[in-house]
């Protein structure tokens, strides 16, 4: 009953919205209203043009000088890292330098040609050469970004299985991910997500029958080996996950039904990176606001936060449903002698199954 009453007062209130203003219109029937722009029109606005320029410019000059942090691009802790920085800082560059051409122009010619009685401005209605000019020019340059982003691309998926890389799968499922080696023989066993069994702890689906699985080790925190190449066999079990691990300049969409790869060669070992001034200075400054957050919590009786420490993630980009933000795990980037060491006090898949 009280959603009918308030269907009807809604109703009650259009309609008398719609008499309101159609005794405006009647009202204002008789009254000059010319939709034609005067001079005086023309001209605030072409001030208004030149104003909002000015604008621009200096929110753009102030935004650089106060949060700025060029060269845009930094910390990239792998090997093809910095030709991704490259690229996306040229990228960034053309797209600056072109935009700041064509908004001074564009708000120029506004106020420069704003409408005057008896005033016609120069026009062309048709000139090859200018036609020329601003079509191979966007031509050469697009081109060669895009020839250079292939060819930068291409480097960077032609892992080499000369290089015996190591060869590491990452399993998503909402909403966390798992991380399987290949153990000693380096090679993955073949795995299903129809053989998965809960009861048999076979977690991954991976085939019991197959030798090469026998050795496999499952874990839920990714450690690897600086200076080795990794290539990476990533698979979804339900929907569309996006593997990114943003230092490495990484990502590849895990997708249901296929396996999807993507390779690098990590530079920096996550004790290094910690080390760097960049993430010293950033772990300091989080830090500062937790202890900050913390006294407020410990006010009302509640426990303060924990100290933060950097480390390597491994992310979901793509939204994968209502815990997508926690959908993360840690990397550990370490020697091999570190790594061996690890992997050594790892279960194999044998051993794991629940008889």
């Amino acid at each position: 009953m009280t959603a009918l009453l308030t269907i009807i007062v809604l109703v009650f209130i259009l309609v008398a919205i719609w008499q309101m203003v159609k005794i405006f219109d009647l009202a204002q029937a008789k009254v000059e209203n010319s939709q034609v722009a005067s001079d005086k029109d023309n001209k605030i606005n072409g001030y208004l043009m030149m104003g909002f320029l000015a604008f621009i410019y200096i929110i753009t000059i102030v935004s650089f000088v106060k949060w700025g942090d060029l060269p845009l691009m930094s910390n990239a802790a792998s090997e093809h890292g910095p030709q991704i920085d490259n690229l996306m800082i040229i990228s960034m560059t053309l797209i600056f330098v072109v935009q700041t051409i064509t908004q001074f122009l564009l708000h120029y010619f506004a106020f420069k040609y704003k409408g005057e009685k008896g005033k016609k401005a120069l026009f062309f209605a048709d000139n090859n050469k200018l036609e020329a000019i601003w079509t191979i020019i966007p031509v050469i340059v697009l081109a060669g970004l895009i020839i250079y982003g292939l060819n930068t691309w291409i480097n960077i998926m032609g892992v080499n299985e000369d290089d015996d890389p190591l060869v590491v799968e990452l399993y998503a499922q909402q909403f966390n991910w798992k991380a399987r080696y290949g153990g000693t023989d380096n090679t993955l066993g073949k795995a299903n997500v129809r053989l998965i069994d809960i009861d048999r702890a076979n977690i991954l689906g991976l085939d019991e029958s197959d030798p090469y699985a026998a050795d496999d080790v499952i874990t839920t925190e990714l450690h690897l080996p600086v200076g080795r190449p990794i290539l990476f066999k990533m698979r979804s079990q339900d929907v569309l996950h996006s593997a990114y691990m943003p230092h490495f300049r990484a990502q590849m969409n895990c997708v249901p039904g296929m396996i999807t790869q993507f390779g690098f060669t990590p530079t920096i070992t996550t004790v290094d990176m910690r080390q760097t001034a960049e993430i010293t200075e950033k772990v300091a400054n989080i830090n500062k606001i937790r202890v900050e957050k913390s006294k407020a919590l410990i006010a009302k009786g509640e426990e303060a936060l924990d100290r933060y420490e950097f480390d390597y993630l491994l992310l979901c980009n793509k939204i994968c449903g209502k815990s997508h933000y926690n959908m993360q795990m840690k990397i550990i980037v370490e020697t091999q002698e570190e790594y061996d060491a690890w992997m050594k006090e790892q279960k194999l898949f044998k051993d794991s199954l629940i008889n």
